[in-house]
């Protein structure tokens, strides 16, 4: 078996790994490469493969940087299946849409540009009808439920605790009458995270391909986390101001609103208007609502014992017009609005931020990391000014950072992960990182000596 390491191999973004096993092609992911545009449109645009010549794809999730260019797998030749949870099937259906919507606009814009600078037009990476053409091969699995995507290798799914339908894939491969077990993580989630199962921890497994994007730190308790939450909500509300919260609109707002749901059910928190500001969160929202039984037991318990959902609760509210979002900005009241994009950088957070950042009352939270020169990176490293639409804004709200609601595994749980199988492990591939969240882990693998480890480069083809 041959295994190359085309994506998230080095970098974090534009996961995709192709397999060549008894003479078939089995790909794992097809992520968008994300970064400056200019870099990553010739990037995304073509593979380093036939499409044509792929037997078969699987996806753990659906996140855009896993999911992202399976149009334009298919607008190149692509007619296969895609094999992913239900959950994952779901999502994937609004995701890609939207993404192919973003995609159409910005060849709009780049090409008004290049009109005015007498440069070639571009076409979009791909269209919304290629996204529909795509979401047409999706076959959905269970979790643990066998398939046999390509001869000799049955595949199974097993909980990530990343997202909603996260999952690892496990490959049981037979070939030429050698058997052995491959064990992609995914991206792997924590434990005790809001909603989400725990991950499942890898067992019999041979090979083991690893994310390893918080390699390097350690990831604070959800549960101080909560605590942080509570406080920043309770001392803006006792302000009379606004909580304005840029969050990405699949998982973490939903995360965020579950969290806000157990503060006001317990009492901690009063009841004020919540509102989640953003049409894709809402529909993710929705899909979120249709797998109940992928959450975890604590949150099946609160259902019971509050008896009304996680994700719905008196004093929410869910907006989908622009009438709607606008004219939050002309209500006094405290309130919270969580609203995407995650970095701040497009969409109706932007105007939320620009309508409440010089009041002193109001807080804007930051709950991710934040990209260099986004919107969000110069609020969370507190710069006294931002601008806005070409406008200057003093930054009069107070800004607080929580940084344990990440999704990702930190290094204690990577290694735990990784000493699942120690003794049984082959060989140790770490993927999804950079080397400073890479390095240190691949480092603490080898003084525990449990297994060969290896960092691929990009376009690295390893044989095994």
């Amino acid at each position: 078996m041959k295994i190359h390491f085309i994506g998230a191999a080095r970098s974090v973004t534009g996961s995709q790994y192709l397999l060549e096993i008894n003479g078939k092609n089995l790909l794992l992911e097809c992520g968008l490469f994300q970064g400056r545009r200019s870099e990553t449109y010739e990037k995304n645009l073509t593979f380093t493969f036939d499409p044509h010549q792929i037997d078969a794809m699987i996806l753990s999730h659906a996140h855009i940087d896993h999911s992202g260019n399976i149009p334009n797998l298919v607008k190149m030749g692509y007619g296969k299946r895609i094999y992913a949870t239900r959950a994952t099937v779901k999502l994937c259906e609004i995701m890609l849409m939207d993404a192919a919507h973003i995609q159409e606009y910005d060849a709009v814009f780049v090409n008004k540009k290049n009109v005015k600078k007498g440069l070639p037009l571009i076409e979009p990476l791909y269209t919304q009808e290629d996204a529909l053409n795509s979401l047409e091969l999706f076959k959905p699995i269970e979790y643990e439920q066998p398939f046999e995507p390509i001869p000799g290798v049955t595949v199974r799914f097993y909980e990530a605790g990343h997202i909603l339908g996260s999952a690892s894939i496990v490959l049981d491969i037979n070939e030429n009458g050698r058997k052995f077990r491959l064990w992609f993580s995914g991206d792997i989630g924590r434990y005790k995270l809001p909603l989400l199962r725990d991950p499942v921890l890898p067992f019999n497994a041979d090979y083991l391909i690893m994310e390893s994007t918080y390699g390097d730190t350690a990831k604070r308790d959800p549960v101080t986390s909560y605590e942080e939450l509570e406080k920043v909500v309770r001392a803006t509300i006792e302000r009379r101001g606004k909580v304005i919260i840029p969050a990405f609109a699949v998982g973490r707002t939903q995360e965020l609103v579950y969290c806000l749901n157990q503060m006001m059910a317990n009492g901690s928190l009063p009841r004020i208007p919540v509102f989640v500001d953003s049409p894709l969160a809402v529909n993710a929202t929705t899909v979120f609502r249709e797998f109940p039984e992928y959450f975890d037991e604590e949150t099946f318990e609160f259902i019971r014992t509050n008896r009304h959902p996680a994700l719905t609760f008196p004093g929410l509210t869910y907006t989908q017009s622009v009438e709607e979002s606008k004219a939050l900005n002309e209500r006094s009241d405290p309130m919270i609005i969580i609203s995407a994009s995650g970095m701040a950088e497009t969409g109706r957070i932007v105007h939320h931020i620009r309508n409440n950042v010089e009041n002193p009352r109001n807080t804007i939270l930051i709950v991710s990391w934040q990209a260099p020169h986004t919107l969000g990176r110069r609020l969370a490293d507190r710069d006294k000014e931002i601008k806005i639409f070409g406008e200057v804004y003093k930054v009069n709200a107070q800004v607080e950072t929580i940084n344990g609601l990440s999704a990702h595994a930190g290094q204690d749980m990577l290694m735990d992960y990784a000493r699942a199988c120690k003794g049984q492990l082959k060989q140790i591939f770490l993927v999804h990182g950079e080397e400073r969240g890479s390095l240190p882990l691949m480092q603490k693998i080898q003084e525990e000596a449990i297994a060969p480890v290896m960092y691929p480069e990009p376009g690295q083809v390893v044989e095994i």
